[in-house]
């Protein structure tokens, strides 16, 4: 007896404040609460929210390809093709290049038979480059 009626002091209600009801109807009786208005905090701060992305940076989309491409594009720098994004210069990265070319490589045996039609052919075509660019880079003169 005493259990039961400390269980009837604890005991709580529960009350449904959503807007609608199941069907997508308003409920009567249920005041729309406004949200209380969320303040940034100062650029100092170390909880400070990052900066929204600009509106190229939210219409690029990470798919395969452009995955194959940016790794493809490191490997490029690494081999002294094109410029180092850091300093504008190029250097010569042997063994860094022959790692993404690895990584690479990697892909496409893991991802065999499972990538889209223009994939296979991307990967396959870029492999080949990288792989000509690092022969010819690392044939001794």
């Amino acid at each position: 007896m005493a259990s039961e009626a400390g269980e009837r002091e604890r005991s709580f209600k529960v009350q449904d404040r959503r807007r609608f009801s199941e069907t997508g109807e308003a409920r009567e009786g249920v005041a729309e609460t406004e949200q209380p208005e969320a303040k940034p905090a100062p650029a100092d701060s170390p909880i400070a929210a990052p900066s929204a992305p600009t509106a190229e940076e939210a219409a690029e989309e990470i798919t395969f390809a452009t995955f194959v491409l940016s790794l493809s594009t490191q490997a490029l720098a690494h081999l002294g093709e094109i410029p180092q994004p850091v300093d504008g210069m190029t250097h010569v990265d042997l063994v860094a290049a022959r790692q993404i070319i690895d990584i690479l490589g990697m892909l496409q045996e893991k991802t065999k038979g499972n990538l889209d039609p223009g994939e296979a052919p991307l990967l396959d075509g870029v492999l080949y480059d990288l792989r000509m660019k690092f022969v010819e880079r690392a044939r001794p003169r």
